[in-house]
């Protein structure tokens, strides 16, 4: 019976892509839900579509985080190979953590499209390419990094949503950083709306103590303004959730959550779920829970991790394995899942008529355990950055092609030799509890470290020698100014907030009416190889935002 299903389904999707026939609706958001153009509830049915890569377990690795990507949505025969799978599974979102905007994608997104399910696409990429817990900046690597992704998938009509962060911040003492996330979301959320697509805009946290989980989800929906703009606020609020293990109960798994969450103001889904007990097949029965009339109120379903196997610090995950001929072998926890999203029935309410417009409170305050900000990070400007660059008088000019080796000790070598000169770093520093930002903390690290370089530099009388920091910097003859009159100069007016666009020589793609729309429908694995490979310069190396003694400290 289960081969016949697997030829029909597989069959029935050759015939759409044949056919052109296009299944996919519209989701759009209203008020606190999501529906379907035909007015239906909809509720995210959803399982992690990723496979794993490369691991190096090591104490600095504690949650054994991939170092590498592979870009499950790049490959169709894979896609198609999984999707009758997907479709015995039940499931009409996948979500992906790592994509390569070089690569094509058509292939992967038309079936799925084709097949009715959505995607949402995490903007972020491994080690390097996302805003970091502990050192965290905005910078313009990362906002090139995140437009040119969401360039690459704004032409398909099933993206649900982009997330520009998962699990960011880990603790209270990280919630500094949600500042820098509230800005990307700002900032991508004008370039969306600017090229007119409706793809939503989220993050997946990470669960965690009510003190400031609650306080963060609320942070990342506010309107620091007190306007009710949405502005600067996600769309989408994602937790990855492990509460229910085995076969416990709303009571003992999900009911504090859904008190905590009640009357949130912008769709929530489980943006991960499925707690796995070792050497015991995973029961799902917290499906029953998601998609019951006690959490739909707040909760609009889920994302079941993982469908490829994936290791982390809680242990092996994995509905299926491919052979090494190539062949899909299914486990116990995919006939586990498909049996209960088989059975979900979530309530059809509100509905969409009456489920009222999105509101934008006021955010919270500062506490001991909520760290972050109002005043956000301006959006970065490339054009000022280059203009800092060009004309700096000590540049960097590595010995090495792999020069995101080295940024982040020649930044804290410069850092302490401007301290023991008396100067300090604190133009590229970034603190997001204070919300203040030194003018150069947009720029990406290279320029950066061109920056320390040349205060140093200066510091020392225009010393030849020290613009060498071991043979990586070079004199600029052309330079007239300080750098401190150069920074004055091209970045002074880059304190504010502009819509962004795609960096130069990067051509822009054309929604095709993508899969949901924010607000009411009336309202209207490899790196990537081809950019610029500043994009990929540690986020880790940037700077810290604590200064002791003028001596800026690198984390």
């Amino acid at each position: 019976m289960r081969s016949l299903y697997r030829i029909a389904a597989g069959l029935t999707a050759v015939a759409l892509v044949v056919s052109g026939v296009r299944a996919i609706q519209q989701v759009a958001r209203a008020g606190r839900y999501l529906y379907t153009a035909d007015g239906n509830r909809f509720y995210i049915k959803g399982v992690a579509y990723q496979q794993q890569g490369t691991i190096v377990a090591d104490a600095s690795n504690p949650t054994l985080e991939p170092s590498t990507y592979i870009d499950s949505l790049a490959n169709g025969t894979s896609c198609q190979r999984d999707l009758p799978y997907l479709q015995q599974l039940g499931v009409n979102v996948i979500r992906a953590y790592s994509v390569d905007s070089s690569l094509n994608h058509d292939s992967c997104m038309e079936l799925f499209s084709n097949a009715g399910i959505y995607a949402i696409i995490d903007l972020s990429l491994p080690v390097n390419g996302s805003i970091a817990s502990t050192s965290p900046a905005w910078t313009t690597n990362l906002l090139d990094l995140y437009l040119e992704t969401v360039n690459t998938f704004a032409k398909y009509d099933n993206v649900l949503a982009f997330n520009v962060g998962n699990e960011v911040i880990t603790q209270s003492n990280e919630t500094d950083a949600a500042t820098f996330v509230k800005a990307a979301a700002r900032d991508v959320k004008a370039y969306l709306n600017s090229i007119k697509s409706s793809a939503l805009i989220g993050y997946a946290a990470i669960d965690g103590d009510a003190s400031w989980i609650v306080p963060l989800a609320n942070y990342l929906s506010c309107d620091p303004s007190g306007s009710n703009s949405g502005a600067t606020a996600i769309d989408l609020y994602g937790l990855n959730n492990y509460e229910w293990c085995g076969n416990s109960s709303f009571e003992a798994a999900y009911a504090g959550t859904e008190g905590e969450f009640a009357g949130y103001n912008v769709p929530a889904y489980f943006s991960e779920f499925g707690c796995i007990t070792a050497g015991t097949p995973r029961p799902w029965t917290e499906v029953g829970a998601i998609y019951s009339s006690e959490m739909s109120p707040d909760w609009s379903g889920g994302v079941a991790f993982s469908y490829f196997p994936a290791t982390s610090s809680q242990g092996q995950f994995g509905m299926v394995n491919i052979s090494s001929n190539g062949s899909v072998i299914t486990g116990q926890d995919f006939d586990n899942l498909a049996a209960q999203y088989a059975q979900a029935s979530p309530p059809n309410s509100p509905s969409e008529s009456s489920a009222g417009s999105t509101s934008y409170p006021s955010c919270p305050q500062q506490n001991s355990t909520f760290q972050a900000s109002t005043s956000l990070p301006p959006t970065p400007n490339l054009s000022a950055c280059t203009c800092l660059e060009n004309n700096l008088d000590c540049q960097f000019t590595p010995t090495t092609s792999n020069y995101s080796s080295i940024v982040g000790s020649l930044l804290d070598y410069g850092c302490s030799l401007l301290g023991q000169s008396g100067g300090s770093c604190n133009d590229i520093s970034a603190n997001g509890t204070s919300g203040t930002y030194g003018l150069v903390s947009q720029c990406d690290p290279t320029i950066m470290l061109s920056y320390v370089m040349s205060e140093y530099y200066s510091a020392t009388g225009d010393n030849t020698q020290s613009c060498s920091f071991g043979g990586n910097g070079t004199v600029n003859t052309n330079a007239k100014s300080s750098p401190t009159s150069v920074a004055s100069s091209c970045l002074s007016t880059a304190t504010g907030t502009f819509v962004p666009t795609l960096p130069s020589g990067v051509a822009s793609t054309t929604p095709t009416g993508a899969g949901s729309t924010s607000g009411s429908k009336s309202s209207s694995g490899t790196p990537i190889a081809a950019l610029d490979g500043r994009i990929f310069v540690g986020v880790s190396v940037l700077v810290a935002t604590s200064i002791v003694s003028g001596i800026l400290t690198l984390l």
